[in-house]
């Protein structure tokens, strides 16, 4: 199973980088994890460059294809303004009309316990989308004040076993 990770942030040291890092450590056999890290490339998401017989800008054919490719995928997200950060909204709206996306297994995972709103949002989004939100894939993976890399957090027994418990369910929807 292949699962294309992304984080909701652009932060070079954000935990939420860190964590889609860690799944990638932690991933156990026949699960391959690998992270998009395109986010800031992408231009803003525009209609008038996404119709029928418009060509694509490069990198939006880019996350598309890799959507293509991918089984699943985890999205790891910050909360901004109690919502979603615009880059990883930007990224969505890209995926909206693409043939790729819908149907496709998603887990969210969050690693603040203060941070509901979008966790939510993305929930709605993601469904709206038609992408499948299986059970036991979304989850809170408290990292907050813990100044931690991805292999701290893989080195983790309790961490760990949380990541593999997300990527076991998003395995489980197939």
């Amino acid at each position: 199973m292949l699962v294309m990770a992304i984080s909701g942030s652009l932060r070079p040291a954000s935990l939420n980088t860190a964590l889609v890092h860690a799944a990638r450590i932690v991933a156990p056999p026949g699960t391959s994890v690998t992270v998009y890290d395109g986010l800031g490339t992408l231009p803003h998401f525009n209609p008038d460059m996404d119709g029928e017989g418009v060509v694509l800008p490069r990198t939006v054919a880019e996350l598309r294809a890799r959507v293509a490719q991918a089984d699943a995928m985890l999205i790891c997200s910050p909360e901004y303004a109690h919502g979603v950060p615009g880059v990883l909204k930007n990224a969505l709206d890209w995926l909206v009309s693409s043939v790729e996306f819908p149907g496709m297994a998603v887990a969210l995972i969050n690693t603040s316990l203060r941070s509901v709103h979008a966790h939510e949002s993305l929930t709605k989004i993601l469904t709206t989308m038609s992408a499948r939100l299986p059970a036991g894939a979304s989850v809170r993976i408290p990292l907050l004040d813990r100044k931690l890399d991805a292999a701290g957090i893989a080195a983790d027994p309790e961490l760990a076993e949380a990541l593999r418990g997300v990527l076991a369910a998003l395995a489980g929807a197939d």
